[in-house]
């Protein structure tokens, strides 16, 4: 890293992990870890009429005349709008994307509401607009309807997006963490923490040896080449909020299984291990944008990780662990000094606003 680097001010930033019981929202509650399952099931879901806690992942397989079809919603709130690797429109549409293609679906279409702050350059506004045109192109959907809202002066942050999309699920796939058995490989598909650091480096004026660009990107076709090989995949997950301890805490639990990383098999790049050295965050909890994590059956494992290394985005895939009958619900990490480590559900956020 350069040595003319200002110091971030770390004073500003907000505290992630609030202690429980709070009678107000804090930060931390839109961290995708324990604070936002509580949130979720002791607010939101008893004013719904409640739901199974099984059924809460970022996209639902419904039915509808004969046709599975996978439909998510996802807001966005990054900031700031633009950083290195992307923009809030690029994050609107393959973050939607990404979560209908987690389900094994084709995404195919795309609502995009956006709320503007008065006061926010019409510039702006437009250059949001071109990227996630541009974005919608590269991963094949079609926007096809929205809505526009404008708050006052000091009511938002210049834009917030909110895209929901539609998919088609194939026939014979089924993923869901309940597949998932002891004895399944987990794969990850490249470098984990890019995009939390990007945004980071961007918003606290951090500098590096080599750039840290965002890996957003949609996942839509390297799903399609891993599903090629064998539709008998067990789940897949976009590790974003929480990171991949979030990802990997949310399916053990689900699942019922035990899941061990070997830590020094994650693929971590110098710079993102760099900034998280220095500033005191764990790489497994930084969220990425272009990143999945699949629990495959292990006869099938070679021929999947050979399928995902001939795709552009996963290229640096690799096996980082499995799933064991041990120590059911909880993720362990394999030091590379011969300890083990319990790696928890993160409580908020490392990193706030980060999608």
């Amino acid at each position: 890293m350069s040595d003319a680097v200002a110091a971030p001010d770390l004073l500003s930033w907000s505290c992630p992990a609030p202690l429980r019981g709070r009678p107000r929202v804090v930060m931390g509650h839109g961290g995708g870890g324990a604070l936002s399952a509580e949130l979720i099931e002791q607010a939101v879901l008893p004013g719904l009429g409640g739901a199974a806690p099984g059924a809460l992942t970022d996209s639902a397989v419904v039915e509808l005349d004969g046709a599975r079809l996978a439909f998510s919603t996802d807001s966005f709130v990054v900031r700031p709008l633009f950083f290195p690797g992307g923009s809030i429109g690029d994050l609107a549409v393959n973050g939607t994307v990404n979560d209908l293609a987690m389900s094994g679906a084709r995404a195919a279409y795309l609502s995009c509401g956006l709320i503007l702050e008065e006061g926010v350059e019409i510039e702006t506004v437009g250059r949001v607009a071109e990227a996630l045109g541009a974005a919608a192109r590269t991963a094949g959907v079609r926007v096809v309807t929205g809505d526009t809202k404008v708050v006052e002066a000091g009511h938002g942050d210049g834009v917030y997006v909110n895209t929901s999309g539609i998919g088609v699920v194939p026939a014979g796939v089924d993923l869901r963490p309940e597949r998932v058995v002891p004895g399944d490989v987990v794969l990850v598909s490249g470098a984990i923490g890019v995009h939390g650091v990007a945004i980071m480096s961007e918003r606290e004026n951090l500098r590096f040896e080599t750039e840290v660009e965002s890996d957003c990107a949609p996942l839509g076709g390297l799903v399609e080449a891993m599903l090629a090989v064998t539709s008998d995949l067990h789940v897949l997950r976009d590790p974003t909020r929480g990171g991949l301890a979030a990802s990997l805490n949310e399916i053990a639990v689900a699942s019922g299984c035990g899941v061990v990383v070997r830590e020094r098999a994650v693929p971590v790049p110098q710079p993102v291990a760099g900034a998280c050295a220095m500033l005191g965050l764990d790489p497994m909890y930084v969220a990425n944008e272009g990143k999945l994590v699949a629990f495959v059956p292990r006869e099938h494992a070679d021929a999947v990780l050979a399928a995902m290394r001939a795709h552009h985005l996963g290229a640096d895939a690799a096996v980082i662990g499995e799933a064991v009958a041990e120590h059911p619900g909880m993720v362990v990490a394999r030091t590379g000094l011969g300890g083990t480590r319990v790696v928890d559900l993160p409580m908020g956020e490392q990193l706030p606003r980060i999608c």
